[in-house]
């Protein structure tokens, strides 16, 4: 793993799009085409916005994928997955090869079986991932699942979460967020070729101090992220804020750091 240091949310916002895309080209080059994971949470909005600017990336060779949906809510609803998957990449770049995780799906079950079986069709060549402030990923939240295999899985969302959904304008009270969602399994993820971890702002140091330093444990569920040898973690100056001094002072010097495998 690869941890980047920036001076705020846009410098890394910007610098992680260079590399998702310049990842995506070569993939498309390679292979000619590219298959993708994109988190959709309020913190990886700047790097969507910057990632559907850059020049020459051939978005008919995308396919797409989501990591998470709410059970239960509508692709209208304002907090909904798929409606920011439409309106921050779908209707900005023309792509077409996309699969929904259906929340208010009638067969939940069924729909979860059918997408797992789209993404595990061909590897996964990036997962675009995030951290939650209680330290998960996707919709994992701890103790996360480290042992099932099944790409997607039907969890129980937490307090921490759920009022992160308020805090960031989704929900006017914890009573309307869903308490189950549909999420990218932990061991699905790590099975992308390469992942690249957006994790801006000040609300997040506490979460990033967790899983990178402390020990790699389902109750810190994005530590896993250290078991990939091809795990880029872009912070600002906030998001690291918490880091001990020997972390932190690795990165002020560098700006990056290579930790775990």
């Amino acid at each position: 793993m690869v941890v980047k240091l920036f001076s705020d949310a846009e410098t890394l916002a910007r610098a992680a799009a260079a590399h998702a895309a310049a990842s995506m080209r070569r993939a498309i080059a390679d292979r000619g085409s590219c298959r993708i994971v994109v988190a959709t949470g309020a913190s990886q909005f700047p790097f969507l916005d910057a990632l559907t600017q850059c020049a020459d990336l051939d978005w008919a060779r995308v396919e797409a994928f989501h990591l998470d949906e709410y059970v239960g809510i509508s692709a209208t609803h304002p907090a909904s997955f798929r409606k920011m998957l439409l309106e921050r990449i779908i209707q900005k770049t023309g792509l077409t090869k996309y699969h929904f995780v259906e929340g208010d799906a009638a067969d939940l079950a069924g729909g979860v079986r059918e997408i797992g079986e789209q993404l595990t069709s061909a590897p996964i060549d990036i997962a675009f991932v995030g951290i939650g402030e209680n330290g998960h990923i996707a919709f994992n939240d701890p103790p996360a699942d480290f042992d099932i295999e099944d790409p997607y899985i039907i969890v129980e969302l937490d307090e921490a979460c759920r009022r992160q959904q308020v805090g960031e304008g989704w929900f006017a009270d914890i009573s309307q967020v869903p308490r189950r969602a549909i999420s990218m399994s932990p061991r699905q993820i790590l099975k992308a070729r390469e992942i690249i971890a957006v994790v801006p702002e000040r609300r997040k140091a506490r979460a990033v101090k967790m899983c990178l330093e402390g020990q790699v444990s389902p109750l810190a569920p994005a530590s896993i992220l250290r078991e990939h040898a091809s795990t880029a973690v872009y912070l600002d100056k906030d998001s690291a804020s918490l880091l001990g001094p020997t972390m932190r002072g690795a990165l002020d010097k560098n700006s990056q750091m290579t930790i775990g495998s």
